[in-house]
């Protein structure tokens, strides 16, 4: 009996993808059929890949169709792969080559302005992100990808974590809600993975499972390195408990808030001003500061309002939040803008840097900058702020002697 199945998206409106339709025979050979918008210059290499991709799985007899809209090989391997689990279960998995750049680690206190939203199972999407600057990319296994299309989404995104430039941002995926994400863990953390967000967190168990479910994987997989985690808090219980999951393993880095999910736990309409999660957002914040790691705010969800963007992200660093989530491009320039230093931001942390450098010169415990006292934190701010203000290229002015002690 025949067996058949397809992975892929197609239609008018879909770029970069293909849609694949596989049926399995019982002889008869291989056929394959090919509808591409580059048949004329990339059509054989497509039925090579095919060809490769169905030895790799030991199949002989087979009718291959697929329908192309200008997909990257690393597209086609997984719409192909998927079809094939449908009917043959889990299979090895056939990988792209690796990129140089995509097996690269990150730092735990590297800058995360802006992280990019990408949907999971649109390849288009995917393969740009990475020109337009954010500080990381969360490829999206979670809300942006339908129920049904789970699989074929978590195969895609392994692929392109191996196969797609992201220039330099912070590779992120974020994975679906716990237990069912730990079947996203299997395939995308062997492939250099920086950092894993966990969705609708609410307790450290969730996060110790998934961290001790991430290491088995690393160590089976034969691999030395440290996958950051950044638990998403989106409900009451969770705003309760952000401390104990910021402390739930210290490979967290990060809590993000997800306001949508959280204003919908309350019964509330999430507003502009955010009036309704002020309590929340401070709560995380206070969390992230006595945990030492950064607090991340919610998305802004109108990208065509780039003045209340603005507005928003200036509250939300005044708050002492370090970043938050962007849904579009044009999105990630102005959050940056927001959350960089001013000029009289740079200029007071140049004076204290200044002064505290001039007390360790000459040997001195207590150091005041004009008629205020500095203390080991406001040096420590100052000190990341300079910083900050170098790796950004802002001029940085020089600093007036105003150290006593």
């Amino acid at each position: 009996m025949n067996q058949s199945a397809q992975a892929g998206n197609r239609g008018d409106k879909v770029r970069s993808d293909c849609f694949v339709e596989l049926e399995l025979r019982g002889s008869g050979g291989r056929e394959i059929v090919l509808h591409s918008k580059v048949e004329r210059m990339f059509g054989d290499q497509i039925r090579e890949l095919a060809r490769s991709v169905l030895d790799s799985f030991g199949i002989e007899h087979a009718s291959l169709f697929m329908e192309d809209s200008g997909s990257l090989p690393f597209v086609q391997a997984a719409r192909i792969e998927a079809a094939v689990r449908k009917l043959a279960g889990k299979v090895d998995p056939y990988l792209p080559d690796h990129l140089d750049g995509n097996r690269t680690e990150s730092r735990p206190d590297r800058f995360r302005f802006s992280r990019l939203y990408l949907p999971g199972n649109t390849p288009s999407m995917m393969l740009n992100a990475g020109l337009h600057g954010p500080h990381g990319v969360i490829l999206d296994l979670e809300d942006s990808v339908a129920p049904g299309k789970k699989e074929e989404a978590r195969l895609l995104v392994r692929n392109a974590l191996r196969a797609v430039d992201f220039y330099g941002a912070e590779r992120m995926v974020r994975i679906n809600q716990l237990p069912d994400g730990l079947a996203d863990l299997d395939e995308v953390i062997p492939q250099g993975v920086n950092l894993i967000l966990i969705p609708k967190c609410e307790t450290a168990e969730q996060i110790e499972q998934a961290d001790e479910h991430i290491r088995d994987i690393l160590r089976t997989a034969g691999q030395d390195r440290t996958v950051h985690l950044m638990p998403i808090i989106e409900s009451a219980l969770g705003v309760e408990n952000a401390f104990l999951l910021a402390k739930a393993s210290p490979r967290v880095v990060a809590l993000a808030i997800g306001l949508e999910d959280f204003t919908a736990d309350l019964g509330v309409m999430r507003t502009v001003g955010g009036e309704e999660s002020l309590y929340a957002r401070r709560r995380l914040v206070n969390a992230c500061a006595a945990a030492g790691i950064q607090a991340i705010d919610s998305v802004f969800s109108d990208v065509g309002d780039m003045e209340g963007l603005k507005e928003t992200v200036i509250r939300s660093k005044a708050m002492g939040f370090q970043g938050m989530g962007c849904i579009h491009p044009r999105q990630v320039p102005v959050v940056h803008e927001g959350f960089a230093p001013g000029e009289e931001e740079i200029a007071k942390a140049v004076r204290i840097v200044a002064a505290f450098e001039e007390a360790q010169k000459n040997g001195l415990g207590v150091i005041s900058l004009g008629s205020k006292m500095i203390d080991p934190p406001v040096v420590k701010r100052a000190l990341q702020t300079v910083r900050l203000a170098t790796m950004l290229g802002k001029p940085l002015p020089e600093p007036e002697n105003e150290t006593k002690s």
